[in-house]
């Protein structure tokens, strides 16, 4: 992000931090948008468990409270059309701290975009904003999980510089799913 704080996109978003009262509207933009990134296996029921499970209002309420996390909205004229949400401090699950390789280290634990933005610059510009609100905390490295069958955002992930470093384990209401754990330094 910039000294002011936001970054423009080239599609018209304003990279920024998210304010207290948007949590909703976060939870509402996390509901339409993590069925983008599950694989065709995956049910409705199952995208709509790990909503009510890890992103709904409350969540993000906690999130922009939490002084180890941070939440980036894209904003484009009033309508929020993508989100980040990081975590700063050592992964909690064993197997990826195992292979994530800096320290100090910041997840990218969401990352998503509007299908109708996909393409036009949204994601690029979050992306360099998180990467700078990480470096701004101290972190030498992000990492971040991408179901190992989302092949569009590995493509994204790889052009930005996250090269694979392991896997992991990721359930999505019943099923237990693959990810591809993702690193690149800073």
């Amino acid at each position: 992000m910039t000294t002011a704080g936001t970054a423009p996109g080239r599609a018209g978003a304003t990279v920024r931090r998210a304010r207290p009262e948007e949590a909703a509207a976060i939870a509402g933009l996390a509901a339409a948008t993590f069925p983008l990134a599950c694989p065709p296996s995956s049910t409705p029921a199952d995208h709509a468990a790990f909503v009510a499970a890890h992103l709904t209002a409350a969540h993000f309420a906690d999130h922009l409270t939490d002084p180890t996390r941070d939440v980036l909205v894209a904003d484009e004229d009033g309508e929020l059309v993508g989100y980040t949400l990081l975590v700063a401090g050592e992964p909690s699950a064993p197997e990826v701290a195992a292979v994530v390789p800096l320290r100090p280290t910041t997840e990218l634990s969401k990352c998503y975009v509007v299908a109708g933005r996909h393409g036009g610059g949204v994601a690029r510009d979050l992306m360099a904003a998180s990467l700078d609100v990480a470096r701004a905390r101290g972190a030498v490295g992000v990492w971040l999980g991408v179901n190992g069958e989302n092949v569009r955002a590995q493509a994204f992930y790889r052009r930005s510089g996250f090269d694979v470093v392991g896997t992991r384990t990721f359930q999505v209401g019943e099923q237990r799913h693959h990810d591809l754990v993702l690193h690149r330094p800073l």
